[in-house]
């Protein structure tokens, strides 16, 4: 949706924005630049094309419900609804969405004074009494408009005997009575309610579109701030415009003298460090050197950086370079061409499973630092968690190690090996080989899966047919298919769809053990063992020795216990 032409500075009369206050003062930028047609709107598409499409059709739903995160527009979308349902001009009569001039009932609409047009916030009024009251008036035709509009906000707020004092008007409410509801909570909302509504999931505003939105109100307010400087508000808004334009509020009077508001304002404003700085760090992480980035981060926290903020930015780094690598030329990466290209780097240096891992680390040292009574602290431990964790292999790689003979000793990352010699890929020849691969990966629950299900038809390198055994996961073939070309770098084709394998591992291991349990109970000592105790059964055994013919022998018995001494009790 294009931005609106007339805050560019075109000729004629602004309806973007609440007007000034009659006694002059200061109006914040979110009451300023407030939508006021479906034009000015950002990023909801989608719904504004569904809306004119119902009116174009005359199929107007009886209740709208809104929902969405802070500050994308819910209510004031349910105002422009509301005005769109009794828009009146010279030349329409009828519902429209085009509501540039102001009709005849609009003025009052925007200033919440219309008699017809009733507004609600569930959050302060929650109780049955509270709907009765609003749903009085709901059999009386309009005073003056076309349709009777009723405003929740924050419904899900309601009461559980307010939504069944709703709940007979929503479902057969009368022909000039329509519902807008608004919600952050949809999930909290009975679904009683939400059969009965028309939904709408207003969008986040996606980053660079709320930096283009800022730049343009900049340009309005006659206020210079840096590209970079916007690219930080628009991102700590995350996706909600009002969030933004408070932000924007706040970093336009950081240089009261006129001058330019730059990026490293903006930042100190916002309690954050250097997005480069924070790369460095990162950069540290990922080569395992703790001092570096142990520095690094107290000179960050030293200079006004919040520990939480460092470790989100350092997530949205592994986020970012995951993208790349997914990706690959079509991933989008904001921020400028350095960035880009450092972001770039780092995916390049790392392989998928080390990003997933700082990731998955990253993310538990965020919830430690929002507990910890000092979360610089916390951050600190992390790190050096990080930095120990850098130097063990990936899984891939601690698999062709131990193939090709490689110490454990350097596989638990005692002594890192030689990153500039390639490993060589695991040669796969029998079924045997991949189950010792798999061990050797510690992949416990893929180990345990394949010992217990796969019974084996068929096995080439590349290809391994089997079939099932009873209860097998779904996603096991194509999660053994996806490990083993990790590991060897080959595509693999898996399949379960053979009958007539032979025994699975798990079946096989459990038949050899009866069986030599069934040779142990034959035994002449354990067999006149369970004729002296009728009823006794052998509930565990293991092997201890054995015989040139390899047969089991018992263990030794105990010494026989000394007779006890003259005049012990």
């Amino acid at each position: 949706m294009a931005y609106m032409s007339r805050m560019s500075g075109d000729s004629g009369p602004s309806l973007f924005g609440d007007a000034a206050p009659a006694g002059g003062g200061y109006l914040v930028l979110a009451r300023k630049y407030r939508p006021r047609t479906f034009e000015d709107l950002i990023g909801q598409e989608a719904m504004v094309r569904t809306i004119a499409n119902s009116f174009a059709l005359d199929r107007i739903p009886h209740a709208y419900i809104l929902t969405g995160v802070r500050g994308v527009g819910k209510t004031t979308t349910a105002r422009l609804l509301a005005r769109a349902l009794n828009y009146e001009s010279d030349t329409i009569k009828k519902p429209s969405i085009e509501l540039n001039p102001l009709g005849v009932h609009c003025r009052e609409i925007m200033e919440s004074r219309h008699p017809d047009v009733f507004e609600m916030d569930a959050a302060s009024r929650t109780g049955i009494g509270d709907i009765r009251e609003l749903l009085d008036g709901v059999r009386y035709a309009p005073v003056t408009a076309r349709t009777k509009v009723y405003i929740i906000d924050e419904v899900h707020m309601l009461s559980t005997a307010a939504f069944n004092g709703l709940l007979k008007t929503l479902e057969e409410p009368p022909p000039h009575v329509k519902f807008i509801f608004a919600t952050t909570e949809i999930r909290k909302v009975p679904v009683t309610v939400l059969s009965r509504c028309q939904r709408f999931d207003l969008k986040r505003v996606p980053p660079d579109r709320l930096a283009t939105h800022l730049t343009n109100i900049c340009a309005a307010e006659n206020v210079q701030v840096d590209a970079d400087g916007i690219a930080l508000v628009a991102r700590a808004a995350e996706g909600s415009v009002r969030d933004g334009l408070s932000l924007l509020d706040q970093a336009m009077v950081q240089k009261p003298d006129g001058a330019p508001v730059t990026a490293a304002d903006i930042r100190d404003m916002l309690g954050l460090a250097d997005r480069l700085r924070v790369a460095d760090l990162f950069d540290a992480v990922a080569r395992g050197d703790a001092k570096s980035a142990l520095i690094e981060i107290r000179a960050q926290y030293d200079a006004g950086a919040d520990p939480a903020l460092i470790l989100r930015d350092l997530l949205e780094i592994g986020h970012e370079a995951a993208r790349v690598q997914a990706l690959g030329a079509d991933a989008r990466i904001v921020g400028g061409q350095d960035w880009a290209q450092r972001i770039r780097a780092i995916a390049t240096s790392l392989s998928p499973a080390q990003l997933s891992r700082l990731w998955q680390m990253l993310l538990k040292a965020l919830e430690e630092a929002a507990r910890a009574p000092e979360p610089i602290a916390a951050a600190e431990m992390a790190l050096v968690r990080l930095c120990a964790a850098a130097t063990i292999p990936p899984p891939e790689e601690i698999a062709k190690m131990i193939k090709g003979g490689v110490s454990s000793v350097q596989a638990r990352g005692e002594k890192a090996p030689d990153k500039t010699a390639p490993a060589e890929a695991p040669k796969l020849e029998q079924f045997e080989d991949v189950l010792a691969l798999i061990d050797g990966a510690r992949d416990i629950d893929l180990q345990v899966a394949v010992e217990r299900y796969v019974r084996l038809v068929a096995f080439a390198p590349g290809r391994i047919l089997f079939e099932p055994a009873p209860g097998m996961p779904e996603d096991l073939p194509s999660r053994l298919a996806r490990k083993l070309a990790d590991w060897t770098g080959d595509t693999w084709d898996v399949r379960a769809d053979a009958t007539g394998g032979v025994e699975s591992f798990a079946e096989s291991r459990a038949r050899a053990r009866a069986e030599a349990l069934e040779e142990l109970k034959r035994h002449p000592f354990v067999a006149d063992a369970l004729a002296a105790f009728p009823g006794a059964t052998i509930k565990d055994w293991r092997k201890s020795d054995t015989d040139e013919k390899g047969t089991v022998v018992p263990m030794k018995s105990p010494a026989p216990r000394q007779k006890r001494k003259e005049g012990q009790q």
